[in-house]
C-alpha cells in the first residue's frame, strides 16, 4: 500500500498560526490506494514463521443501523481483529447484533464502548450529528477511530475533531467508500500506470433511484454536502492533485416540497465544474432521482485514450427480443447493495492498518478537504460565481488546535488572525 503523505507540522508554541509541510503532491493532495487488495488474508509465511504472534486488536462499534451492521460483518471476517463491545440507542438492535456476531458486550450508550478499557479502536457508525463529539471522546480515551463521513457538517468542528486525534496520537480513518470500489479503483490504477496518458477531463455522475424524504434533506447541508461530496472527493482522488476552484449550479425538478428549504437544501439536481492544475477539468452531475436505477459512472479522457466505468447490475443476464435488447434487470437500486463490497474492503483496510500499525488509506485530511469542496460548491451555487477553495478555509480561526470558530460567528476579528489558504494548514501532525 502506498505510503500515506506525511502531514502537517506542529502547532508552534506561543503562536496562533499553524504551519504545514507536505510532500511533492501538494498541500492537501489525495492519497492513492492503488495497491489496495480487494480481499486480504494472512499469508502462509505470516503463520508459519517463529516470530511472535501479532496482538489481537479489540474493537467496538457505535451504531447498529444499516451501515453499522455492514462494518460489523466485515470486521468479524478480518484477521487479527475482534469485536468486543457494541452500542445502539435502541438497545434491542445492539443485543440482536451482539447475538448474531458473537459480541461479548452491548449497550445503549456509545460512551460505554468508548471508555471500555479492553477496546483498542472504535468504529463510529452513528448519525452524522454525533460524529465529531464521539471522535473527540475516542481521542481523549486513546482509541483509534474509523468514522463514517462526514466528520461533521461544521468546518470548525471538523478541524477540532481531527486535531483531537492528531494530538492524542491515535489513528483516524474516514469512510469515503467509493475510493475502495473496484470500478473507481481500476480507473485510478489506470491513471497511475499511465495507461491513457495524461488526464485531460474527468466526468462523474451520481443519480439516486428515488429522492430521500423531506426530513432527511432538511438540515443535511444540501445536495453538495450529503450527495455530491462523494463525487467531489472522487474527482480529487482521480486527478491526483489539489483542486483550485469550483463553479456549481443547482435546481429543483423532482421533489418540489424541498424548495422551501434554504440554499443547497432546495436543490435535487446539481452540476459542478472543478478546475485542477495543468488545465485538468472535472465535470460532475448529481440528481436525487433516476428512473432506471442507481446510476454511478466515471470517465477519464487522457492524451492516449479513455477509461470509463459502467453501472453495476445484480447479474450479467441480457434479454434479446425483436423489440428489446439489453440487461434483463435494472442496476442496483440501493447504495448498500451497490457499494457493499467497497464498504467491506475499506473496513478490512482499516483493520490491516490497526494490526500492522501502518498509515490509514483515507485520512482526516481527506475528510476535511471533501467538506471544504462541498462547502465551496454551495457557496458557488448561491453566489453564481467561481469560488476558490481557499476562500472556505480562510473563514476559520483557530485559537488552538482544538478550539476553532467560523469568522461569521465571531463578534470581533482577533488581532492575531491570519487567513489560512490550505485545509492542511489548520491541522496538527497526524499519526502515521
Amino acid at each position: 500500500m502506498m505510503r500515506i503523505l506525511a502531514l502537517l507540522s506542529a502547532f508552534p508554541v506561543g503562536s496562533s498560526a499553524f504551519a504545514f509541510y507536505a510532500g511533492d503532491r501538494g498541500a492537501f493532495s489525495p492519497h492513492a490506494v492503488s495497491t489496495l487488495k480487494r480481499t486480504t488474508s494472512l499469508s502462509a509465511a505470516d503463520v508459519e514463521t517463529d516470530t511472535p504472534a501479532k496482538k489481537i486488536i479489540k474493537v467496538g462499534v457505535i451504531g447498529c443501523g444499516r451501515i453499522g451492521l455492514v462494518h460489523l460483518g466485515a470486521i468479524t471476517k478480518a484477521p487479527g481483529v475482534k469485536v468486543v463491545n457494541i452500542s445502539n440507542p435502541t438497545v434491542s438492535k445492539a443485543e440482536a447484533a451482539a447475538l448474531k456476531y458473537n459480541v461479548a458486550r452491548f449497550s445503549s450508550d456509545a460512551i460505554d464502548v468508548i471508555t471500555d478499557p479492553e477496546v483498542d479502536a472504535v468504529w463510529i457508525c452513528s448519525p452524522s450529528s454525533y460524529h465529531a463529539e464521539q471522535i473527540k471522546a475516542c481521542a481523549a480515551n486513546g482509541k483509534d477511530v474509523f468514522c463514517e463521513k462526514p466528520i461533521a457538517t461544521d468546518l470548525a468542528e471538523t478541524i477540532e475533531a481531527i486535531n483531537a486525534c492528531n494530538d492524542a496520537k491515535v489513528k483516524l480513518m474516514i469512510g469515503l467508500q467509493r475510493r475502495f470500489d473496484a470500478n473507481f479503483l481500476r480507473v485510478q490504477q489506470a491513471l497511475e500506470a499511465d495507461e491513457i496518458g495524461t488526464p485531460i477531463m474527468i466526468k462523474l455522475c451520481s443519480r439516486d433511484p428515488s429522492p430521500p424524504p423531506f426530513e432527511y434533506v432538511k438540515g443535511g447541508g444540501g445536495i453538495f454536502a450529503d450527495m455530491a461530496v462523494h463525487d467531489l472527493d472522487m474527482s480529487r482522488f482521480l486527478a491526483g492533485a489539489d483542486p483550485i476552484e469550483i463553479l456549481a449550479i443547482g435546481s429543483c425538478h423532482i421533489d418540489k416540497s424541498i424548495e422551501v428549504l434554504e440554499d443547497a437544501e432546495a436543490y435535487d439536481t446539481a452540476s459542478c465544474l472543478v478546475r485542477y492544475p495543468n488545465g485538468v477539468q472535472a465535470h460532475i452531475d448529481v440528481c436525487r432521482q433516476s428512473s432506471y436505477g442507481y446510476d454511478q459512472r466515471a470517465e477519464v479522457l487522457g492524451t492516449k485514450g479513455m477509461i470509463a466505468t459502467d453501472n453495476v447490475y445484480p447479474n450479467t443476464a441480457k434479454i434479446f427480443r425483436s423489440d428489446f435488447t439489453g440487461n434483463a434487470d435494472m442496476p442496483y437500486d440501493f447504495f448498500l447493495a451497490r457499494y457493499n463490497e467497497a464498504y467491506v474492503t475499506e473496513t478490512i483496510a482499516f483493520c490491516e492498518s490497526l494490526v500492522n500499525d501502518t498509515p490509514v488509506p483515507c485520512t482526516g485530511v481527506d475528510g476535511l478537504v471533501a467538506l471544504v469542496m462541498s462547502l465551496a460548491a454551495g457557496k458557488s451555487a448561491k453566489e453564481n460565481r467561481w469560488v476558490k477553495f481557499s476562500e472556505i478555509t480562510e473563514e476559520v480561526y483557530c485559537a488552538s488546535p482544538t478550539s476553532c470558530s467560523l469568522l461569521s460567528e465571531m463578534a470581533d476579528l482577533p488581532d492575531e488572525f491570519k487567513p489560512v489558504s490550505a485545509p492542511g494548514d489548520l491541522l496538527t501532525p497526524a499519526v502515521l
